[in-house]
Formats: C-alpha cells, structure tokens, sequence
C-alpha cells in the first residue's frame, strides 16, 4: 500500500511543490526537488520557520544566493547592475549557499584570496566587497517579510583591503606617444589622438555622438556636451576643442551621421583591445593604457601653467561650479589654456595620424 503523502505537497512536471496555510500564512513555493521524502523535509522545515518566526520572531535562514537576487531584481535600473551582477555571479561560488547571518569577513576570506591568485588589485576585489556590504546594510535595515521582520538582524562590519597596490597614473612623454601612435592602426591613432588632446575617457571617446555638438559661432568652433549617464561621475561633461582636437573632428565629419569615431562604420565598443594591446607592444611600452591618455593631458596642462579650475574644467572633474554653462569668451579662455599642449607637437609628426585615417 502506498505511503500518504503529506497534505499540502503536489506535483507538477515532476517536481514537488507546497501549497498550504500554516499559522494564517500561506506558502506557495517549489521545494525544487522530486523525491518524495526530501519534498516532505522542506515542507516541514518551512512549517517550522513560520511558527518561529510568528511565535518567537526567529527570523528564517536566507542564503546570500536570495539576497543577492533580489538585489539585482530590484536594481535594475542601475547604471551599473551588470558589473555587479558579475561580481555577484562569481561570488555565488564562494559564499552564494551561506546563510546571511554567517556572511563576514571569515567566510569571504576564500573569495578574497581566489581573486587575489588570479592576480586581482585590491581595488578590483572591493568592488566585490562593496556589493556584498551594501546587500548585507539593505537586508539587515530595509528588507522586510511577512513577519515585519528584517531579512538580518545586524549586518556585520566589512572590511576593505587597502588600496596600496594601484598602479599610479602613467603618463606619456612626447616620445613615447609618436611611438605608441605611429603604431596604432590609423582609427585608433585618430582616436587617440583626440583622447590625448581632451582628456576624455574610452568610452567617452569610444560613444561620441554629433548630436551632443553644440556650435560657438563667434569662436568659428565647437563643442561637445556628453550627457550625465554616459559619464562616470555621472555630470554632463564639457569637452573644449583645442587646435588638435578640432581638426580631428572636422576630418571626421560626414563619416557616420551618428557617431563621430567608427570603425568599418560601425562605433567602436573600447579602445584597449587587442589592436592596442599589440601595438603598445611593438613601441615597448607594454604597460601604456587607454586612461593614461587623460593622465597625460592633465599632466601637460599642469606643466602648462593651466589653473587648477581650468584644469578640472577641461578633464571634466566634478567641481562646484556648474561645468556645461560658460559662455564663448569663457569657452574662449578653455581652448587657448587647452592649445598650450599643441606647443611643443606642432613640429612632430603626430597630426599625420589625421592625414593617415582620412587617407585610408
């Protein structure tokens, strides 16, 4: 004779699932599993973290796997969610089946040491940490069930790693940028080239588009103004023209009616990649970035004589004065501070990268 099954357990497609009331409250999940006796295990678990709960105010164990997707469910909207869904992926590994209230530094110490013999900065390894603090904070002061309990009771402290392993800004003397350039292919010369001569980012230069152009008549130029969301410290990012950098821009025109910089027309989606990576290596500056581009633009402006504010201005720092807001003479004064680091380029053969890429 075949064995009851306990009430509230059925099946479907296989899999056992629970619909049933216990102390007024309803449960109505799977238990994720087709054996019978298990099915009947977790039922029974989950019986008894409602009567806890209801009559004792225990919360329920909840692994860092369910924090951590309602996390992402409920930040989708994040400019940055699938970094962190990233960081989150390769974290489940590690802590992902631990119990929130086991969650510390103890536990994260394999996820911490992993990273670190794959060669990670300590920099990198926080955003992780920071992910995990942040989702351990919301769980512990926001995140409520049915209960009027907290997912956590406290969240524990996070520690993050000092950041003493960085690597410090490398900026490119005019030898090594006539290398580097001459070694790119041209649409990437190009780009860098301009990068070099504005101080924008990768991907600032990478998704720059001709409707963010704003025309200066009474100084026969323009400028871009690159909204807040494509920025990183998410504020609208003046970026001012010098002599270089216009003439790169007027080069390009009629190219792509979208983006001003392509690539077999098509934008590109980075600039360090592997066509970068080969030639850094054929100019011998094998540790030569994209970035270092924008460190070396502040550089040469700072040895230029360039004010700090002019300084955070053209390299589109956060400041407290409204950045995208000048007028031409203002706008007049940042290209003339912006063209003292044409000077000493006006002789070398760095503008024939502009010639090189309309020519190809």
């Amino acid at each position: 004779m075949a064995r009851k099954r306990t009430p509230g357990l059925y099946s479907r497609n296989g899999t056992w699932h629970i619909d049933k009331v216990v102390l007024n409250r309803r449960i109505c999940e799977s238990t994720g599993t087709s054996d019978l006796e298990e099915a009947e295990r977790y039922l029974a678990r989950r019986c008894e973290e409602i009567r806890q709960a209801a009559i004792y105010g225990v919360r329920p164990k909840r692994l860092f796997r369910d924090a951590a997707t309602k996390f992402l469910t409920e930040n989708l909207h994040k400019r940055s969610i699938a970094d962190d869904a990233s960081r989150l992926k390769y974290l489940d590994e590690y802590i992902g089946h631990i119990s929130l209230d086991n969650i510390h530094m103890g536990t994260l110490q394999a996820f911490i040491d992993a990273r670190k013999k794959d060669g990670k900065k300590s920099k990198t390894i926080n955003h992780g940490l920071k992910v995990v603090r942040r989702i351990l904070n919301l769980a512990a002061d926001s995140w409520q069930d049915e209960f009027g309990l907290t997912w956590l009771l406290k969240a524990p402290k996070i520690t993050l790693l000092p950041e003493d392993d960085c690597r410090k800004p490398r900026p490119l003397n005019w030898d090594e940028q006539t290398k580097l350039f001459s070694e790119l292919p041209a649409h990437l010369a190009v780009m860098a080239l301009f990068a070099v001569n504005t101080g924008t980012r990768d991907q600032e230069v990478c998704r720059l588009k001709w409707e963010w152009e704003i025309k200066i008549p009474e100084l026969n130029t323009s400028a871009f103004i690159i909204p807040a969301k494509h920025v990183k410290n998410k504020h609208d990012r003046l970026v001012v023209l010098n002599k270089i950098a216009k003439s790169i821009i007027d080069s390009a025109r009629g190219k792509n009616s979208e983006f001003v910089f392509t690539y077999r027309e098509r934008p590109m989606t980075r600039m360090l990649n592997s066509a970068w990576c080969s030639a850094r290596e054929r100019a011998e500056i094998p540790d030569a970035r994209v970035h270092d581009l924008k460190h070396t633009f502040g550089r040469r402006l700072r040895s230029a004589g360039v004010s700090f504010e002019d300084r955070q201005d053209l390299l589109g720092h956060k400041s407290s004065r409204i950045t995208t807001h000048y007028s031409a003479a203002e706008i007049g004064n940042l290209i003339e501070a912006a063209n003292k680091v044409c000077e000493e380029a006006r002789n070398t053969p760095l503008l024939t990268v502009i010639k090189k890429s309309v020519n190809s």
